[in-house]
């Protein structure tokens, strides 16, 4: 092997550099993973802060869940606590984690040797309405980006990818989820593990819950199969991180081994969502897989305009499902187009995806066998896996019951396409003496067209249909009945019907990708639209303005910019809403993360908050609001973000004019104020040279008297004597 094999490659080197300087500035999270409640998860982080404390770490317990349990209460002591925090919800207070405390602490005890630590138990909580971030994870993501270290617990029901496992395990389905991205992304995971039969043994003690709470416990979740497969769902999540740090640990450390082959090509999964609940299955089921092999995964969800037998409220399940692959880690997409089957099969050729993951409930009308047999046919050198999907879903928790109705079916194209076979056949039937067969077919065929070109491909087929029969019917002896007297027009029946399906199938793919195109040219007129007014302005309110008018023509939703001073406050632009929470915009601005709804954090806000980040740094926030049954698309969303970084270009742009105006001016007045100087001094020293001069003169030369002649005034003595000189 040579040694410019063996050497590392200096761009990995420098990525490898750049993200321990990022990781070496944020907190070390720690969780405690176990099986289930009651196997010590919390007795062990307590007695690990004990040790931890005896080494001089700084540490408080940020909050800690004992259930009343004895010997988690006497680890407690000793431990300082943080204060709780009082939420009022529902005429009563709540008592909830302090972050602002925690972030507080964090602050006083920076400066040590080891950064300080909060213990956070339940990492998978939801806070009470009105707190910061909804969930606690989130609250642990944020101590961690302020460099605090924190210490949490977990059960395996609370892994987002996992959940529907669980839940077809015990029976019972948990709410409360937390993301696989932070359980990877933690720095040390310790597996709290207890055999089932000591766990029971526990629970009949009552050592886990009350007595009450352990019978119920036992008669539901508490049952050893459900204990015993909960286990085994822990130990393989653990060691699938385990062999992934490894995998890393190998690519990153030992030379020697990144030469050797391990495959020629790298896996990769995609996952087919369609419309419906049931896709979050197809979603958390592909990104068990993903994670089990350590490999990526894409996320798409085909988006065809003329898809009548979708409804809304599907579509919104599907994006709800795409976002959810997002959170896992999924590289999301919506791509359109007429056919279903191509559109991914184009997907997965571009992006080298090897596995397709599709959803499957018996007579589903969207994933339908035949779709399944397309793709395998396309596709051999593919890998399809069917996920079979419960006929019965429910919504899930904060879903109105209003979005479960159906909604109705659009039978518009169908009605119009027996009304214009109708009206055709009834105008043609007085030119059947006049008009050739051939002619009135084509008349027909002319009908089929225009319906597949106005309502698309289903009503163009019953068209076709209708069509052959009324020209049967009405036009071929003998007439007003179905009956064929020459054998010569059943050729005529399949030519026509095989055309007019074929006429109404090219059209109503040729409408969709128009619809397609159109919607494309729109956005992309838009974004130039954007580029080229936000180019020609030269004051931050014109960017205010413009901003607002791209935004209410794209989204019909009003905007607000919102720009960083001097002190790095964010004001309000005129030209803009006035209803913008100062206070999630700031945090936004803070964090350079977009903030308020459709997001994680303080989702209960009005306005999607996105950070203006300019080539050199952040230059404000941009506010949209957004209504409550808006979600956007990836597609959207990536707009959104486009325009946000051409109004950060923008506003960087106008703040670098006005400071090389300002440097001007300074350097304008500057080079008058020393041509000033030099003009002054040369008038002024003209004459002064020649005072100078004679000055000189005068010290050199003594002065000649007159004989007599007073030395002091040098008058003549008949006027002044030296004796008697005023001037003496």
């Amino acid at each position: 092997m040579s040694t410019d094999e063996l050497r590392p490659d200096p761009d990995k080197l420098l990525i490898q550099v750049q993200q321990e300087e990022a990781r070496a500035q944020q907190g070390r999270l720690k969780i405690f993973f176990g099986a289930s409640a009651g196997v010590g998860k919390t007795y062990a982080m307590l007695s690990s802060a004990k040790v931890a404390q005896a080494q001089g770490v700084s540490l408080t317990i940020g909050l800690v869940e004992t259930h009343g349990r004895a010997e988690t209460e006497a680890m407690v002591a000793g431990l300082p606590l943080l204060s709780m925090k009082e939420v009022p919800y529902r005429g009563r207070l709540l008592k909830e984690f302090n972050l602002e405390a925690a972030l507080a602490f964090g602050r006083a005890h920076s400066g040590g040797m080891e950064p300080p630590l909060v213990l956070l138990d339940e990492l998978a909580h939801s806070n009470a309405p009105g707190s910061r971030h909804p969930k606690r994870w989130q609250d642990v993501e944020e101590l961690l980006a302020a460099g605090i270290d924190v210490w949490s617990t977990m059960n395996v029901q609370h892994l987002e990818s996992l959940n529907n496992i669980v839940s077809g395990v015990t029976g019972i389905r948990v709410w409360e989820t937390v993301p696989d991205t932070l359980f990877d992304a933690a720095d040390e995971v310790v597996v709290v593990d207890l055999p089932p039969d000591e766990l029971l043994l526990r629970l009949a003690a009552g050592k886990v819950y009350v007595p009450e709470q352990a019978r119920h416990a036992a008669a539901n979740f508490f049952r050893k199969g459900n204990l015993i497969a909960l286990r085994e769902l822990a130990l393989r999540r653990t060691a699938d991180r385990v062999n992934s740090q490894m995998q890393l640990w190998r690519d990153t450390n030992d030379s020697s081994l990144k030469n050797q082959p391990q495959w020629s090509t790298r896996d990769a999964i995609l996952a087919c969502i369609g419309p419906g609940v049931g896709s979050e299955a197809v979603v958390r089921s592909a990104a068990r897989l993903a994670a089990q092999a350590n490999l990526p995964w894409h996320a798409v969800f085909v988006d065809v305009p003329s898809q009548q037998q979708v409804s809304e409220r599907e579509r919104e399940q599907a994006l709800r499902a795409l976002k959810l692959a997002k959170e896992l880690s999924a590289i999301t997409a919506t791509p359109t187009g007429s056919d279903i089957a191509e559109v991914i099969t184009r997907y997965a050729r571009e992006h080298n995806l090897s596995r397709l993951v599709m959803g499957w409930q018996g007579n589903r009308k969207f994933w339908c066998p035949s779709l399944v047999e397309y793709l395998a046919a396309q596709t051999p050198d593919m890998d399809i896996l069917q996920i079979p999907i419960p006929k019965s879903e429910k919504l899930p928790f904060g879903v109105h019951k209003a979005t479960e109705e159906k909604l109705p079916h659009q039978w518009t194209g169908y009605f119009a396409a027996i009304a214009t076979c109708g009206l055709f056949a009834i105008a043609a039937v007085p030119l059947r003496s006049v008009l050739e067969l051939t002619n009135i077919v084509m008349l027909f065929l002319l009908a089929v067209g225009g319906l597949a070109l106005r309502f698309g491909r289903r009503p163009a087929i019953l068209a076709a249909f209708l069509s052959v029969a009324l020209f049967d019917f009405l036009f071929v002896p003998p007439l007003l009945s179905f009956n064929v007297s020459d054998v010569q027009y059943v050729i005529t029946f399949a030519v026509m019907l095989s055309v007019a399906l074929v006429i109404g199938q090219l059209t109503a793919g040729l409408r969709v990708q128009a619809q397609v195109a159109i919607e494309r040219e729109r956005r992309v007129h838009g974004l130039y639209q954007l580029s080229r007014e936000l180019s020609a302005a030269l004051m931050i309110e014109q960017v205010a303005e413009i901003a607002q008018r791209f935004l209410s023509a794209e989204f019909l939703s009003k905007s607000a910019v919102l720009v960083a001073n001097d002190d790095h406050m964010l004001e309000l632009l005129p030209h803009s809403m006035t209803a913008v929470d100062t206070a999630v915009a700031q945090w936004c601005f803070e964090r350079g993360e977009m903030a308020g709804r459709g997001t994680n954090t303080l989702p209960a806000s009005d306005c999607l908050m996105l950070p203006l980040k300019g080539p050199m740094r952040l230059r404000g926030v941009l506010a949209v609001q957004l209504s409550q049954t808006t979600s956007l698309t990836p597609e959207q969303l990536q707009l959104l973000e486009t325009c946000a970084s051409l109004l950060a270009i923008s506003i960087e742009r106008i703040h670098y004019i006005r400071v090389a105006q300002t440097s001007t001016v300074q350097m304008e007045a500057e080079r008058l104020r020393n041509a000033l100087l030099a003009a002054i001094s040369h008038d002024l020293r003209t004459p002064l040279t020649a005072l100078v001069g004679l000055a000189d003169t005068l010290t050199t030369l003594q002065p000649t008297l007159a004989r007599g002649a007073c030395r002091y005034c040098c008058r003549d003595p008949s006027v002044c004597t030296a004796d008697e000189c005023p001037s003496r």
